[in-house]
């Protein structure tokens, strides 16, 4: 990492994660009890570096979406992750979500994202792509909730739907995002 990029820019994480939900054991580790389409939201953000202001108007959206569905709220989940916000994405979601009239819990939110890559390696707002939700949630969190220590997470995947010609063109970047909550061995 260097700290010659702009604070808001990212580290694309080149990382993976999968895990089988239900892989045969008599009790599973985590189930699926809800999930969230997301649809795409565009606030006319144009700075590819940076995408957590993209993609945090869209993961407001799901999360909002997802409470209004389900009757829950940040009390009803351990944790609440999102992909890949960074840290100055993560601020912006709390402001965005709170305008929505959604409290926001900010000890229950964690950025997988910001989890991977942290500024104390100089690594500005954090890590960028679908790897840090995937790993992180692989890794780290199923531990957790396979430790008992989180019993109920929300795990919201965020997206920015950018090219490298629309980015050099100025046109906006829209973001999408779907949520998933996983509960332990319901």
């Amino acid at each position: 990492c260097s700290r010659a990029r702009r604070p808001s820019s990212q580290w694309t994480a080149t990382a993976a994660g999968a895990f089988l939900i239900d892989g045969g054991r008599e009790k599973a580790v985590a189930t699926v009890t809800h999930a969230t389409v997301g649809r795409v939201v565009d606030y006319q953000i144009t700075d590819a570096n940076h995408m957590g202001a993209a993609m945090a108007p869209s993961v407001a959206d799901t999360i909002d979406a997802h409470f209004r569905d389900t009757g829950r709220t940040f009390a009803d989940y351990d944790l609440v992750a999102t992909g890949d916000l960074g840290l100055i994405g993560r601020e912006l979601l709390i402001e965005l979500l709170e305008r929505r009239g959604v409290r926001v819990n900010a000890d229950r939110l964690i950025d997988c994202g910001a989890r991977l890559f942290g500024p104390d390696q100089g690594c500005n707002a954090g890590g960028s792509g679908c790897g840090c939700v995937a790993s992180v949630t692989a890794g780290y969190l199923l531990s957790l909730v396979e430790r008992g220590q989180v019993e109920r997470l929300l795990v919201i995947g965020s997206g920015a739907l950018v090219s490298s010609t629309s980015a050099q063109q100025g046109q906006s970047i829209p973001g999408v995002a779907h949520a998933v909550a996983l509960e332990k061995g319901v």
